[in-house]
């Protein structure tokens, strides 16, 4: 990962075109229009979960689609809005309103642009795995209980937001069940499990609503639908609009404007990772980022809600022949198509249907079988994930990618603690210990000298633990201090601050530190923390054997 160098944007569209053939049109037309029909309902669904109206979710699916496939750097990436998003948009949309919203997303945008320009694209393995199960797991129960009030057909309005009141709503009102509504639902839900046994290439939640919506329709069954909810829906496409921007905005935002860039980088390049494995092809994750950015900026301008690379719709593209971001495009400009000229027929969407297509999304999103897997893991990995999942579910994304992240740093330097060495030596030193060597070499360590070993990496944690262990070896002090650094790979500021402590009141108290082993990248620590001229530079040797020999030497002369 570089923070600096060459601004890498390199769009795949851009390099498509040079060996371009009809053949290839014809598959990624054929993938495109797939694709389009599979993110129809989703986009609907998506958006009505978030707190939006559907016409929000098709233009979103429109513009981030384009722009994701115009701009970004994976071939087959199908971008939109996905569900991971719904549990923050919908808090922001409570908190903040939907100007709110915009902001928040074009903040986004513009943190993966800055991410992208600064070659942050392998971000995402850095994030430990056990959040990303854990905020995934959670965002899945929280979809799932957003739509016991229209799967039940239960009429409830003004639902908290919070998960546990929310379901105290639920239990008191089990009673109002409507089950004309539950039917239907459970209709669609069946429609949907059974339609990929039939052949996988077949969109179930398309075909639910492409078989219960006339059935409703024509047989005058009394459930809400999607017009009944929101009125009659526009089909001209928003004009573009600005909103107001000033710090005091930008500050209560800003967390909402971070994690929905994290969650868009980890969903993105998840999914470009995925379609990689399958296609062969390689992503320039920083131009990923970069146009997922793009697509954030501009969405919002349109009243959108944010985007990310989708990775079920991404690997439809795949399964149906797409390789080129122009079955991406295509997919973007079906949309348009169905959205100019036939919203009045999704109007007449039941709400039930929906309800089931984002269960069955819900339960896809749960990844049970990989929590299942990860509780086999070490307890630190079983702490993060759970800690994430409940916050998640409990408060809200922003606190759990915060706080689980804080978590999985602190357990893991705890590990590289615990599994960090500090060694001492006296009498005689084997030079072979440690290492793959056959030839053992016994050094003699003559009396007042001691040899101190540090293995593993010479940071905060570890430097204290090195200061004590000094400490307490005060009482008997040697005429020499080796410490033998052949195993440190680097040396943060407190190291150094505590090394360099260390040689001052050593050189007090009139004993002699000498270095051994210090590494490249170290030793430029040293110089350019002046630690090497406290030393002093006969004082840092290549070699534990010179060490020792100098030390014997500077031992028996006193």
């Amino acid at each position: 990962m570089k923070l600096s160098g060459a601004i890498s944007f390199r769009p795949k569209l851009w390099s498509t075109f040079g060996q371009y053939s009809l053949s290839r049109f014809k598959d990624d037309l054929v993938a495109g229009i797939v694709v389009g029909i599979v993110a129809l309902p989703l986009a609907i669904a998506f958006a009505i979960a978030s707190g939006v109206s559907p016409t929000i979710g098709l233009v979103t699916a429109i513009i981030g689609g384009f722009i994701v496939s115009a701009f970004g750097g994976n071939s087959v990436q199908i971008g939109g809005p996905t569900g991971a998003f719904i549990v923050i948009v919908y808090g922001i949309i409570g908190q903040f309103g939907l100007e709110g919203l915009a902001v928040a997303t074009l903040m986004a945008g513009l943190i993966l642009i800055l991410m992208g320009l600064f070659h942050l694209g392998t971000v995402i393995k850095f994030i430990p795995y056990p959040i990303v199960v854990g905020f995934t797991a959670g965002i899945a129960l929280t979809i799932f209980s957003t739509q016991m009030n229209d799967f039940f057909g239960l009429g409830l309005k003004d639902l908290p937001g919070e998960f546990i009141p929310k379901w105290g709503v639920y239990f008191r009102n089990f009673d109002k069940i409507d089950w004309v509504t539950l039917a239907v639902g459970l209709v669609s839900l069946l429609i949907i499990i059974l339609a990929p046994k039939v052949s996988k290439k077949l969109p179930g939640a398309l075909l639910a609503i492409l078989i219960v919506t006339p059935v409703v329709y024509f047989c005058g069954i009394p459930v809400e639908t999607i017009g009944a909810r929101f009125g009659s829906l526009p089909t001209d496409i928003p004009v573009p609009h600005g909103f107001t921007l000033d710090m005091a905005t930008i500050n209560m935002l800003l967390p909402s404007a971070f994690t929905i860039a994290i969650l868009g980088a980890i969903e993105s390049l998840l999914s470009a990772t995925v379609a990689d494995g399958v296609t062969g092809s390689r992503t320039d994750s920083n131009t990923e980022l970069i146009g997922q950015g793009l697509a954030n900026v501009v969405v919002p301008l349109f009243g959108g809600i944010p985007v990310t690379g989708a990775i079920a719709r991404t690997m439809t593209n795949i399964t149906n022949g797409g390789r080129t971001p122009v079955a991406g495009i295509i997919h973007a400009l079906v949309l348009l198509a169905i959205f100019l000229l036939l919203m009045p027929l999704i109007n007449l969407v039941p709400m039930a249907c929906l309800a089931a297509v984002l269960i069955v999304v819900s339960y896809n999103m749960s990844g049970w079988r990989t929590v299942r897997g990860i509780f086999k893991n070490p307890k630190s990995d079983v702490s993060v994930l759970i800690v994430t999942f409940l916050l998640t579910v409990i408060f809200d994304l922003t606190i759990a990618i915060e706080i689980g992240l804080l978590l999985a740093i602190v357990l893991f330097l705890r590990r590289v603690m615990e599994n960090t060495e500090i060694k001492v030596y006296s009498n005689q030193l084997d030079t072979a210990e440690g290492t793959d060597l056959s030839t053992h070499e016994m050094l003699d360590v003559a009396q007042g000298v001691e040899v101190y070993e540090i293995d593993g990496p010479f940071f905060f944690g570890v430097a204290t633990k090195f200061d004590e262990l000094m400490r307490n070896s005060m009482a008997q002090k040697p005429r020499v201090r080796i410490i033998r650094m052949r195993k440190v790979p680097f040396i943060d500021s407190t190291g150094l601050h505590n090394l360099e402590i260390l040689v001052r009141s050593s050189q007090a108290d009139g004993i002699h530190v000498v270095l051994s082993g210090v590494r490249p990248e170290v030793r430029s620590a040293l110089h350019n923390s002046a630690i090497d001229s406290l030393v002093g530079a006969d004082h840092i040797c290549s070699h534990i054997t010179q060490a020792v020999e100098m030390a014997n030497s500077i031992a028996s002369k006193k």
